[in-house]
């Protein structure tokens, strides 16, 4: 009998038994196109030759617009500390079960599966650790993994850096001084999370982590080799091929609602692997709870709201119906033609 570490399989098997709804998803793992992320070399944000830097900064927005994804180069993470991270977190996810979500590590933030779906294809294979910035350096989170402790703080750092960086180029593209991020966002919403995604040889439709956009600014992805990752890009699926040197960089609905859709917050999700475990770690760039959150120009597509609404409705709509819906909650009244025109088919 197959046996699952944590007990995915017994939460799957549940939803399987009980469920009233056929699971129409297509297979995850049958053969996807794959694509070639854009990939840019960041060095040319610092180069002493401008028309360098404006290049670069220009091949950043050009992404951000048409793809909403995007790889990077000379990032300033060095391997060093990429093989550092990964390895403490190999060590972390290799943790019994009933240790990982009793022993309150890194705040208490244990996750597994999927708590709330009702049916299969609403079900994640997948665990993680969910971790708040400002707890990344509490030496009460760690426990007896006093070594995590030490890398989680210089990586966080690093990935925070290289956040509002990114966040500064795309603000400074739509006109505004790459001080607005800096002003809204904060450790108290911004967060890392650690991933852990084991094999999967039971089904080929079972999903590491449901279609999905993020619910932040922007995120950055630091993953092993394994791959999985899969984005919808012209009303299609397509696989995200691994890079060793690259972290990907994808918008968030929070900038495409602040560009008034000029940047695209982008469907994604992860596929199991039947043979092989897959890790990777986000680190997602957030506003603090009580920030405004408007287009950047007239006449806006969205409404004005705060992030602590935009979450609030994100998990009432999960509560109620298993799914996310996002963005669409927001539009002024008039504008679902505008929007809708400007989106990917979305299953």
């Amino acid at each position: 009998m197959i046996q699952s570490d944590p007990p995915l399989l017994n939460h799957y098997g549940a939803l399987l038994c009980n469920s009233s709804t056929q699971c129409d998803e297509p297979q995850s793992r049958l053969t996807m196109e794959e694509c070639q992320l854009p990939l840019i070399d960041l060095s040319g944000l610092s180069s002493g030759d401008e028309m360098v830097r404006q290049a670069c900064a220009e091949a950043i927005c050009r992404a951000s617009t048409k793809w909403g994804f995007f790889q990077v180069v000379n990032h300033g993470i060095s391997p060093r500390l990429v093989g550092k991270m990964r390895n403490e977190q190999v060590k972390l996810f290799k943790t019994p079960f009933e240790r990982k979500a009793a022993c309150g590590l890194l705040n208490n933030s244990y996750r597994w599966g999927s708590p709330r779906a009702t049916c299969p294809k609403q079900f994640s294979w997948s665990e993680a650790f969910h971790v708040p910035l400002t707890k990344v350096s509490d030496e009460a989170c760690y426990g007896e993994f006093t070594s995590l402790r030490e890398v989680m703080i210089e990586f966080a750092a690093a990935m925070s850096k290289l956040a509002r960086l990114l966040a500064g180029v795309l603000t400074e593209n739509l006109g505004h001084g790459k001080e607005v991020m800096d002003n809204i966002c904060d450790e108290s919403t911004c967060f890392l999370r650690l991933n852990h995604y084991p094999a999967c040889p039971i089904s080929p439709e079972i999903f590491g982590l449901v279609p999905h956009t993020d619910s932040d600014f922007l995120t950055i992805l630091c993953q092993d080799q394994v791959g999985g990752l899969q984005l919808m890009k012209d009303s299609k699926w397509v696989t995200v091929k691994p890079n060793q040197d690259a972290l990907i960089v994808n918008i968030g609905d929070l900038f495409q609602a602040w560009s008034n859709d000029v940047y695209k917050s982008v469907e994604h999700k992860v596929v199991t692997n039947a043979n092989m475990e897959r890790y990777s770690i986000a680190y997602f760039l957030c506003p603090s709870y009580d920030s405004s959150i408007g287009s950047f120009t007239e006449p806006s597509i969205y409404r004005k709201f705060t992030f602590r609404e935009y979450r609030e409705q994100v998990q009432e709509d999960v509560r109620k119906t298993g799914y996310k819906v996002g963005l669409p909650r927001f539009l002024l009244e008039g504008t679902d033609c505008i929007y809708q025109a400007s989106q990917p088919t979305v299953r």
